[in-house]
């Protein structure tokens, strides 16, 4: 299988990028596109080129850090799926694909498909957590959970931190993502105690980072891996009201 890739090539966030072209033979359509890049990395390598630098970690669609655009779309032509789980059978031989990194003021790019996602580490950092005594693990029906509870915070929880729905979103926002993270642990009767301040922080950090305000198109819940509703955000809305009422 032979394909064209067509590659965002960039240094740092302090200089001009640009697309560059490169004929890739010898693939076959087993391979995710992950690999098929580690071939053509392997290749540039051979002709003493740079390597194309881009993010991986588990490439089991599990810790989020291969977002890239595919062809226009986050993550690639399939909903529900990360980059690392995009094979080459998605696409035809002799196609041409094109991958860029993330687009948004809050993401700079660090080098080539490679951006800064610490943006979201520091909205995490101001409530992205319980209050709990350390020692030995607490016994595991201490605190009754129902069934519909569970649910809600599972759903919430299942957020990757990829940043798709910020590329996506045309204003930038981090509304879902913040959102996820808020109402996985406000639902929960462990995260109750901070709930008011969680909510206010965190939504104040994520308007300091530049993130946008949320466009209300949807964009997010599409091309989100996980397919978390926007449904949070509405929520989020709600409980940063609430807190500023009784917080």
């Amino acid at each position: 299988m032979r394909v064209r890739f067509r590659i965002w090539r960039q240094d740092n966030a302090r200089v001009k990028g640009g697309f560059r072209d490169y004929e890739v033979d010898g693939l076959n359509e087993d391979m995710s596109l992950l690999e098929a890049l580690d071939h053509l990395n392997e290749q540039l390598v051979l002709r003493d080129e740079k390597v194309v630098a881009f993010e991986y970690d588990c490439r089991e669609g599990i810790c989020g850090q291969c977002g890239v655009f595919v062809n226009g779309r986050a993550h690639g032509p399939h909903a529900n799926m990360t980059t690392c789980q995009l094979h080459l059978r998605s696409f035809a031989d002799g196609d041409t694909i094109t991958i860029e990194p993330w687009r948004a003021a809050a993401f700079p790019v660090i080098k080539d498909l490679i951006v800064d996602r610490s943006a979201f580490d520091r909205i995490i950092r101001q409530g992205g957590y319980i209050s709990a005594k350390t020692g030995t693990a607490p016994e595991a029906n201490a605190i009754p959970v129902g069934k519909e509870v569970a649910d809600r915070a599972m759903d919430a929880a299942a957020c990757i931190g990829c940043g798709a729905c910020v590329a996506t979103c045309k204003n930038s926002s981090a509304a879902l993502f913040t959102a996820a993270k808020i109402n996985h642990l406000n639902t929960l009767p462990q995260g109750k105690p901070e709930q008011h301040r969680r909510v206010s922080d965190m939504v104040q950090q994520m308007e300091e980072e530049g993130f946008g305000h949320c466009s209300f198109t949807g964009a997010c819940e599409v091309e989100c891996p996980e397919g978390i509703s926007v449904a949070n955000i509405a929520e989020m809305n709600a409980r940063y009201l609430k807190a500023k009422l009784f917080g």
